[in-house]
């Protein structure tokens, strides 16, 4: 039969009736030694799955922070080169194996990031699979998904919702590290004034959902970050350039009740410790690699409590993707673009330099 328009396939068509001769090989962006720019389009096979796992086809990746410092050389986590970069992805099943049970070809889902759990840990056998040290995580530790198929373990899935498009669906992984940052492990109340250091995707994120939580928000950053700051404006928050102790101290003179610090410099704690109210609270949910260098008295005598919060586990997963399909937590803002696979360095670029808050990749 000749047509005289181009046939494209529908999302329902390819789920309905899910092709079954996958291509051996595809493209990818791989991460292939820690020394600065060592990051290229490679051509890689078709994963081959365990009977626990799924073949995903992805549909679209989120660029993250964390792929930019191994793209520019700077991260602190270890690494398993060569490994194909990409840790918030969605996309639809075409494979499952041979044990995999409640899924099947055509379903719409999420991955989370834990692509290697010791199901004996104790802190996995708590629920608390994120806190396993023995962890390995997509994109760094296993082959992540800036490619058309990954192998995901099932007891990584989540469900998406028809009615939410895989462009806003692949950023439910840094939802949900904001999620546990603001909601699991800072508890803030409505009312409470929330200071967050940092106008990138996770502190944008972290304001948004402390929006949600009733709270008065704040978004600090640099001169260079404006955009970015616009961006968060678009939530509702205030935003400061510089300094924000006027604002931290505006109602009683004590500061904020809550600092969320975001960003990847070790010195914006000095920040928090300051601002930070006495018996208030700080969330490190950004890394920060290099030595301190002052003093952290002023947590013992302010009593302010300092909690980490890294990654996110089931429950949380849950949670955002109610949110997000609900349009309650709407990530449309900051998304600045959908590239190529092809044209990942581009995308990165404009994440790097701040034109940007999240570029998204579409494989295939």
């Amino acid at each position: 039969m000749k047509f005289d328009i181009p046939f494209i396939l529908s999302e329902k068509f390819l789920k309905q009736y899910p092709p079954k001769n996958l291509p051996m090989k595809s493209t990818a962006v791989v991460n292939f030694a820690p020394e600065k720019g060592s990051v290229e389009i490679r051509e890689v096979p078709r994963p081959e799955i365990g009977d626990e796992d799924v073949l995903l086809e992805v549909a679209n990746v989120g660029v993250c922070g964390s792929d930019l410092h191994q793209w520019t050389g700077d991260h602190s986590w270890p690494v398993n080169y060569p490994v194909v970069l990409g840790h918030e992805f969605g996309g639809t099943i075409r494979e499952s194996g041979k044990n995999v049970t409640g899924w099947k070809e055509g379903d719409r889902v999420v991955s989370e990031t834990a692509g290697i759990i010791d199901q004996g840990n104790p802190m996995t056998r708590q629920g608390f699979y994120n806190l396993d040290p023995t962890r390995k995580g997509f994109g760094n530790g296993v082959d992540g998904a800036m490619t058309r198929y990954v192998s995901v373990p099932a007891r990584c899935l989540h469900r998406v919702p028809d009615s939410l498009a895989f462009e806003q669906a692949c950023l439910t992984e840094p939802c949900c590290v904001a999620f546990n940052a603001v909601v699991e492990n800072t508890r803030i109340k409505p009312g409470d004034r929330v200071l967050v250091l940092g106008p990138g995707t996770i502190g944008i994120l972290c304001a948004a959902v402390a929006k949600l939580c009733g709270a008065e928000v704040a978004v600090i950053g640099l001169e260079a970050d404006k955009k970015r700051l616009e961006i968060a404006e678009k939530y509702g928050c205030d935003t400061l350039v510089g300094d924000g102790t006027e604002w931290a101290m505006q109602r009683d003179g004590l500061g904020a009740d809550s600092v969320i610090d975001a960003t990847g410099v070790s010195k914006s704690l000095e920040t928090a410790m300051q601002l930070v109210r006495p018996k208030g609270h700080i969330s490190k949910v950004g890394w920060g690699p290099r030595p301190l260098g002052f003093s952290l008295d002023p947590i013992v005598q302010k009593n302010v409590t300092l909690q980490g919060s890294f990654s996110h586990n089931w429950p949380i997963w849950e949670r955002v993707i109610v949110l997000l399909a609900s349009g309650r937590l709407d990530v449309k803002p900051i998304i600045g673009g959908v590239w190529p696979l092809e044209e990942w360095q581009e995308a990165f670029e404009k994440m790097h330099d701040g034109t940007v808050v999240k570029s998204i990749l579409k494989p295939g």
